[in-house]
């Protein structure tokens, strides 16, 4: 093996593993006084990844376990650039509530190298440690304000969960190698292809449940309301990006390199998965108040969305890249814009305490009503464009019925966020917002900005980037 090859071609998880070492040495002698320094540092530290990742050249390392494509680099530019909008928003958060810990960012940072490791995952090891590497990271920002009941539910809840999700895919992955022999994906699809059996089959049910677990697809969805809720904002708004993105592209890499052959069988799971995932997001966002539990079924139908792409084939794969980084840039924007809005220093949680916004922070009213228009696909907002590669792929790929499926739960779930944005302009106001902080402000306004009229620029650029990246993608 060339290991000069292969550690060029991990950089990016290099830079972000010794930075996380380095600067956690740093902090252990800082303590939470030097929270700012050590969010500096793991600042840079993404920053120099993306670099790295953008500017390298594909291969595969570690015997076929790492593998750097155009899909991954993609990937992982969006995963380091939004755990960099965490980092600033978890700065001020945790300041104003007086809860400053210096693990945060350092915690952010070794969730965002188990992510790196999971878009290069090229065997059943590599994809195993990658996930729980992330995972583990989030179990404990879930409940990062351990005086808090609600944030230690939400750790405790994400944890067991997860635990369970874990023994799933493990069993799925040991019957897979048992069956396939070989841990590799390109050893797995050249085994079905000649050799397919009951036994690979169950093992990739399994292994699809265990990463629908990750990404809260239904019916594996009980864990996201309850953890949404209760952890942290920030923490919250990067559980609803790059962790998905990530998990979604694991899942492509999976499905389309190791199963390629069996597109039939596996195709018929991720298409149920996404109809369930219709269904519970839309129907169930209906009834809830509280704005964090909307956002979490809002999710779940955005999964749906997600697994249609997959389920789309190739054609697909630049579909899911572009879906997934104008969904970040929606739900970094909806959760930062909670983290701008408080009374009397109570921060506004429900969705009754938005009405007659408008009449006291105008700004922040015009930003909530852009991304709320984009998450439900309004034309010409981010997200109409986002459900629109992933409705054009379903289509060119002969899924009609699950596109028009797609279509209607999104008539469905654009009831509520229609009803946030009457609550806003027409209703009576419940009284004066305080000054919303610096940094969510701005973050908000850029969300917005991003969503429309950046989406146009966002388009010319990165739809041929993301069609070069996918060309090749499983093979």
């Amino acid at each position: 093996m060339d290991y000069h090859l292969a550690l060029s071609l991990a950089l990016p998880e290099t830079i972000i593993a010794v930075s996380s070492l380095l600067i956690l040495v740093f902090g252990a002698f800082r303590g939470d006084k030097g929270m700012v320094s050590i969010s500096a540092l793991c600042g840079v530290a993404l920053i120099a990844a993306a670099f790295a990742a953008a500017f390298a050249q594909p291969g595969t390392a570690f015997s076929g376990a790492f593998v750097l494509d155009g899909v991954a680099q993609f990937a992982k530019v969006a995963i380091y650039i939004a755990a960099l909008f965490i980092i600033v928003l978890g700065q001020g958060y945790f300041d104003r509530l007086g809860a400053r810990r210096f693990e945060f960012p350092i915690l952010i940072l070794l969730a965002t190298l188990g992510m790196s490791m999971m878009v290069s995952a090229g065997d059943l090891i590599s994809l195993y440690v990658g996930l729980e590497l992330q995972s583990l990271a989030l179990y404990v920002l879930a409940a990062f304000r351990r005086d808090d009941a609600k944030s230690s539910e939400a750790g405790l809840k994400y944890f067991v969960l997860g635990a369970l999700s874990s023994g799933l895919l493990l069993y799925g992955a040991s019957l897979i190698y048992g069956f396939a022999g070989s841990m590799n994906f390109h050893a797995i699809a050249l085994s079905a292809s000649t050799n397919l059996n009951v036994g690979l089959i169950f093992g990739l049910v399994f292994l699809i449940c265990g990463l629908a677990f990750k990404v809260s697809a239904a019916p594996f969805h009980m864990w996201t309301p309850d953890v949404y809720e209760g952890a942290p904002t920030p923490v919250v708004a990067f559980f609803a990006g790059a962790p998905k993105f990530a998990a979604m592209v694991l899942f492509a890499r999976v499905l389309q390199t190791g199963f390629e052959s069996q597109v039939e069988q596996w195709r018929q799971v991720i298409l149920v998965l996404a109809v369930l995932s219709f269904v519970v997001g839309a129907l169930g966002g209906l009834m809830q108040k509280d704005i964090k539990r909307l956002l979490a079924y809002s999710s779940i139908s955005n999964m749906g969305y997600a697994l249609l792409a997959i389920a789309a084939g190739a054609v697909g794969i630049p579909a899911l890249l572009l879906f997934f980084v104008l969904y970040m840039v929606d739900t970094l924007g909806l959760f930062t814009v909670q983290m701008a809005l408080s009374r009397k220093g109570e921060p506004v949680t429900r969705i009754d305490q938005l009405a007659g916004l408008a009449k006291s922070n105008m700004p922040l009213t015009v930003v909530i009503t852009i991304l709320a228009l984009s998450v439900l696909g309004m034309p010409p907002f981010g997200g109409f464009w986002a459900k629109y590669f992933v409705f054009g792929a379903a289509i060119s790929a002969g899924l009609w019925w699950f596109a028009a499926a797609g279509l209607v739960a999104s008539v469905v779930a654009a009831f509520y966020y229609l009803r946030i944005i009457k609550l806003m302009w027409f209703d009576a106001p419940v009284g004066e917002v305080d000054k919303s902080p610096a940094e969510t402000r701005w973050i908000a306004y850029a969300a917005a900005a991003f969503s429309f009229p950046g989406v146009i620029i966002f388009l010319i650029y990165a739809y041929p980037l993301a069609q070069s990246a996918a060309q090749g993608f499983g093979h």
